[in-house]
């Protein structure tokens, strides 16, 4: 029988399930809607919609890892399975990552504003540049590939070391573990840097965007609010990815060193809140997306009390 810290663990990962199912689902459904009565969508749409599947995939990996972890513990002695999950979940985890990066690279070529030919010339070709940078990220999965050969043995040795009170196991070292941490790290840097390059320069776009309304007053400043909007949706996602990943550093680094199954527990729940937090930053971000949001909660706050009225 689960003990009272792992029932409240698993009540946690549910919550942060169902929220993020909610915000994430919502995102597909009203770009999904909007598809359908206009028969296309825009760039950021699709960005979008891309992003919101990967993080339902994601939630749903982390929701069954819950139950096996809590309730099946023994089924991490099939290598096979374990396997699955680390696949499963890198892979949701990497596309998840690199969609909100693209979405990042592509508010800041529609939002700045910059004289640069090579600026220009890729604003132009917007779709592709976030197409190149999607198919490019897939080369960077296979470097993930060990990746997964780690978390599996690290999901099996976890099982050993509850049941069985063993140590880790020979074929697999803590340095070895280490390293594919590093690597890990090193491969998630590159859609971080990419996404701070982006802010930076929407930065310095805002800061000559100012300096240009000085001279020229009664020019319309509707420049200032897009780039303060794109703005916080990129640095909302950088502080959500520091700590995501951060997380995870910092609990494989405490499960490494105390062996603990309980460090593993935390690592999963931590690993709900990017995906679960990022949705409603980008509903709010997001003009189409707040309407029909606010539409919705209208519709639920006012259809009760029209019931309500109708059977008095």
């Amino acid at each position: 029988m689960p003990s009272g810290i792992e029932n409240t663990f698993l009540a946690a990962t549910i919550g942060g399930f169902l929220i993020g199912i909610l915000g994430n689902g919502f995102i597909v459904l009203v770009n999904c809607i909007d598809l359908v009565k206009r028969q296309k969508l825009s760039s950021a749409d699709c960005i979008l919609t891309g992003l919101a599947i990967s993080r339902i995939s994601q939630l749903w990996v982390i929701l069954c890892d819950s139950f096996l972890l809590v309730l099946w513990p023994h089924l991490y002695a099939i290598d096979k399975l374990t396997k699955v999950v680390s696949s499963f979940w890198i892979l949701s985890n990497h596309l998840a990552t690199w969609f909100a990066t693209c979405l990042s690279v592509f508010y800041f070529f529609k939002v700045a504003n910059f004289s640069h030919p090579c600026f220009t010339w890729l604003r132009w070709r917007i779709r592709s540049v976030v197409l190149v940078l999607l198919l490019g990220s897939l080369s960077l999965l296979f470097l993930n590939y060990e990746s997964i050969y780690t978390l599996s043995h690290i999901l099996t040795n976890s099982y050993k070391i509850y049941v069985r009170n063993s140590t880790w196991s020979s074929d697999v070292s803590e340095t070895h573990y280490l390293h594919q941490l590093i690597v890990f790290n090193f491969i998630n840097l590159i859609p971080f840097l990419l996404s701070l390059t982006s802010l930076l320069l929407l930065v310095l776009s805002l800061m000559r965007h100012i300096r240009n309304l000085q001279f020229n007053p009664s020019s319309k400043d509707l420049s200032t609010e897009a780039h303060k909007r794109a703005m916080k949706i990129v640095m909302s996602f950088l502080f959500l990815f520091i700590i995501h990943v951060s997380s995870i550093l910092l609990i494989a680094w405490v499960f490494l060193k105390l062996q603990g199954r309980l460090a593993q527990l935390v690592v999963v729940l931590t690993s709900t809140v990017f995906p679960s937090s990022h949705s409603f930053i980008l509903i709010l971000g997001n003009s189409k997306l707040r309407q029909n949001a606010l539409r919705l909660l209208w519709y639920l706050n006012c259809h009760p009390k029209r019931v309500k009225s109708l059977a008095s």
